[in-house]
């Protein structure tokens, strides 16, 4: 195997081969055994492959999920002996690093704690594993931020297998929420089993994730991002929130760059139809005409969200309203919208547009529940004047105090 060593597609493969091999029941002592030299010296960036590699050849995203930790594991001494990835107070990764330290120090304090019976640590831990449920927005800066800009490079397999096991976290930070909604049993042991069985598969994932954070994901990122990147990431971080800390000041983002990016990138004006000397330009519409600021003005007051897709699959546009109920940033513009949703919808997702392309289907509609909200969510294909397929809105409202009227209410009616 020595021959492959130097050659980076050949030794990527052969680390494939080794995850293909865990995937089909090989044990983590048969694969190191077989593999050791090859282990030795693979890096972050070839695990990064290998498992996108395994994604792209039909490997659901789960199935990797479910063995990620294995994967890890057959390399974990060398990823172990790899330095943290160096950064200034202030970058995007040296705060996401901050908050993984941070949660770690709160993991093992709550671990602590929880061995010693008694209703004050019971209370101290209620209000400690509450906060942990915060480092919810680290995990949305990753899906919403961090994760698009890498997908620009080619980086997507091992992001959605990040996202699903967020998710598998995000189900035990509820069921906590619903535990400590309920009146504490005078029984402290009933209380500790119940919370034990929540928090030691949660301290686990969140574990574990912090390691493949540290040693995969941050210095892939810092290898591929350009400056100009980290500018407008950096610029998007602070509307989706930090987990207890703040950032830091040492690092000083370039905003030059991102004034030039702003001004590459830039959309070309719609052809104006008349000009108004009070509002400017005019764009002319199927009814009307509408200055720019009153088209942007009309949009971002809507009680509702929309996404619009085009044909391509490729997120476009999004309303920016007061309160939106999913997170959107700008980074997901130009960016496949089946990557904008957690793996376990995907398949739903993708399913969807088929039918909208190929014309069977012209709505898909879903309601859920969530934190309190009604969630009311349509899908609509968009079809030109010849009945070609040209992209889908996606429109999202909370419709509780709809879903509660009753009666009547006229206009006059006060």
């Amino acid at each position: 195997m020595s021959e492959f060593i130097d050659n980076a597609s050949k030794r990527k493969q052969i680390l494939k081969d080794v995850l293909d091999g865990l995937h089909q029941g090989k044990s983590i002592e048969d694969v190191k055994a077989a593999f050791t030299e090859l282990v030795k010296i693979a890096t972050y960036d070839d695990i990064a492959d290998a498992e996108q590699m395994l994604i792209e050849e039909g490997l659901p995203a789960s199935e990797i999920q479910n063995l990620c930790d294995l994967h890890v594991e057959v390399v974990r001494e060398v990823l172990d002996q790899q330095p943290d990835p160096e950064s200034q107070a202030g970058h995007p990764i040296f705060t996401m690093r901050s908050e993984n330290e941070t949660a770690a120090t709160m993991l093992s304090q709550i671990d602590a704690m929880l061995n010693v019976p008694g209703s004050e640590v019971y209370e101290l831990d209620k209000d400690r594993l509450l906060q942990i449920t915060e480092f919810n927005r680290h995990y949305l800066r990753k899906e919403n931020l961090l994760f698009p800009y890498l997908e620009k490079y080619g980086f997507t397999g091992p992001s959605q297998v990040m996202w699903g096991i967020h998710d598998e976290i995000r189900k035990d930070w509820k069921r906590l929420k619903a535990l400590f909604s309920q009146a504490p049993s005078e029984d402290w042991t009933a209380n500790l089993k119940a919370v034990r069985e929540i928090f030691d598969p949660m301290n686990h994932n969140m574990t574990e994730m912090f390691y493949k954070e540290e040693k995969i994901l941050f210095p892939v990122a810092l290898e591929r991002l350009t400056e100009t990147d980290w500018v407008e990431l950096f610029q998007q971080e602070a509307e989706l929130g930090y987990f207890v800390i703040k950032p830091g000041l040492d690092w000083q983002p370039d905003l030059s760059l991102l004034s030039k990016t702003q001004a590459s990138t830039a959309a070309p004006q719609t052809t104006a139809t008349t000009i108004d000397p009070s509002v400017g330009v005019m764009v002319s519409l199927a009814t009307g005409a509408l200055s720019p600021e009153q088209i942007n003005l009309m949009l971002t007051n809507l009680p509702f969200d929309i996404t619009f897709v085009d044909e391509n699959d490729e997120v476009r546009y999004f309303t920016q309203g007061k309160e939106r109920i999913f997170p959107r940033q700008a980074a997901i513009i130009g960016r496949k919208v089946h990557n904008c949703h957690p793996p376990q919808s995907v398949d739903k997702v993708e399913a969807i547009l088929r039918d909208f392309k190929n014309g069977s289907l012209d709505k898909a509609e879903f309601w859920i529940q969530m934190a309190g909200m009604f969630i009311y969510i349509r899908y609509f294909a968009l079809r030109d004047a010849a009945g070609k397929y040209r992209g889908t809105i996606e429109v999202t409202q909370e419709i509780s105090g709809i879903h509660a009227l009753e009666g009547e209410k006229r206009l006059l009616d006060e």
